[in-house]
């Protein structure tokens, strides 16, 4: 008994929102007893098969060292500080679009801590900005996370409209990082109080840094499934025939990815799937549901609230049953992936990279040696500060702005 209550604790701990999602779904059919037909007819099935198929094509990508080795290739062309800051957080602003921002973040931010350390710089401030990068980017298309994947799947939109839609995040984005990029790397005067900050850097770390594309026969057939992908996204080949298509083709290649897929975040949206689709027979739920979206502006409120309580994924799954509004609910779940440090799963990524190592750098006095330490409470206390800052200011401003555009 002792062991099964440790497995459960471990289990919430390590997956709190897949195991909060199945606790609704249980409680739900428990509850309101909605009977298997209607549990079934409610889980959206293309929308997981694409996400499947997704997942394990960007691990694909990943297994060649695709994405280190385009930063890597770009990252000799830097010469200041300032232009360093505009290339790592560009650079996982767009691949996000492409490759999730949690990939993006996975890949990007170890390459940022490592070359901050070498060059003797403060990495808090970029991968903080890394990380709104990351969110901001991933809004522009349906398949940079999850819940645009749903919201375009669900809503029907046509690729005009969305893209449309998330033109009011993207542009905005762009302008607001560039601000505080060239802001951060300002120089401070003397006669103001500050040091200047070095500007030129060594380029010793960048140019050295070597990483070698795994490119063969299956380069093509991972870029041939990536392509289906999308075209399935865009309502051009049929699902089922991109689930085979991707399991043919992996399993040909390198069955090993099959275990690399995110099972918990499709599992996560089947529970979803099911509590909310269970919640919408209860008209006292219903009603108070739609009393909070009846109007485009409490719709982009309420979608924004929700995301910084229960995460921007659960909050788009959860409230579209209950709106027709699929414009206004997809920018507010966008918007509010910015704000608290679980209003995007992904933001738990770089915090958790950027904990883990930035504990470690202590010189030991007796022996000259760098030696690791565990995380100290400051360093996640300066990281929880300054996140907040940038992601509440940040939520404010794009929050007016996308909704008055």
């Amino acid at each position: 008994m002792k062991k099964l209550f440790e497995g459960l604790k471990n289990f919430i701990k390590k997956e709190p929102v897949l195991f909060a999602a199945l606790l609704l779904a249980v409680l739900a059919v428990c509850v309101i007893r909605p009977g298997v037909e209607l549990c079934i007819q409610a889980i959206d099935f293309r929308t997981l098969t694409i996400l499947f198929s997704l997942m394990i094509v960007i691990k694909a990508f990943q297994s060649q060292n695709f994405l280190d080795f385009i930063a890597a290739r770009l990252l000799r062309l830097c010469k200041t500080r300032r232009a360093l800051y505009f290339l790592l957080t560009y650079l996982v602003f767009f691949s996000s679009m492409f490759v999730t921002n949690d990939v993006a973040l996975l890949t990007f931010v170890p390459i940022t801590l490592l070359i901050f350390r070498r060059i003797e710089l403060p990495a808090l401030h970029i991968v903080v900005l890394e990380t709104l990068a990351a969110n901001l980017g991933s809004c522009i298309t349906p398949m940079g996370n999850p819940q645009n994947l749903y919201l375009f799947s669900y809503y029907g939109f046509s690729a005009l409209e969305f893209f449309a839609l998330t033109a009011k995040i993207a542009l905005p984005s762009l302008v607001i990082l560039a601000v505080i990029i060239v802001f951060l790397t300002r120089r401070k005067l003397a006669e103001h109080g500050g040091m200047a900050e070095p500007h030129e850097l060594s380029g010793n770390v960048l140019q050295t840094q070597v990483v070698r594309l795994k490119a063969d026969f299956r380069t093509a057939l991972y870029f041939a499934d990536f392509v289906i992908c999308l075209l399935t996204v865009f309502h051009v080949v049929n699902y089922l025939i991109m689930l085979a298509v991707t399991i043919v083709i992996m399993a040909i290649c390198n069955w090993r990815l099959f275990k690399k897929v995110d099972y918990s975040l499709l599992l996560t949206f089947v529970g979803f799937f099911i509590f909310t689709k269970s919640l919408s027979k209860v008209p006292a739920f219903t009603d108070f549901i739609n009393s909070l979206l009846s109007s485009p502006l409490k719709t982009y409120l309420t979608g924004i609230a929700a995301s910084q309580i229960i995460s921007n994924v659960p909050a788009a799954l959860l409230l579209s049953g209950f709106t027709e509004n699929g414009a206004m609910l997809l920018l507010a779940v966008n918007v509010g992936g910015l704000g608290t440090l679980i209003a995007s799963m992904a933001s738990v990524i770089s915090f958790k990279l950027y904990s883990a190592e930035t504990a470690s750098v202590v010189e030991c006095p007796q022996s000259g040696r760098i030696e690791t330490t565990e995380p100290t409470d400051n360093h996640n206390h300066s990281y929880f500060a300054v996140f907040t800052a940038y992601n509440l200011v940040l939520l404010v401003i794009l929050g007016f702005v996308v909704y008055l555009i």
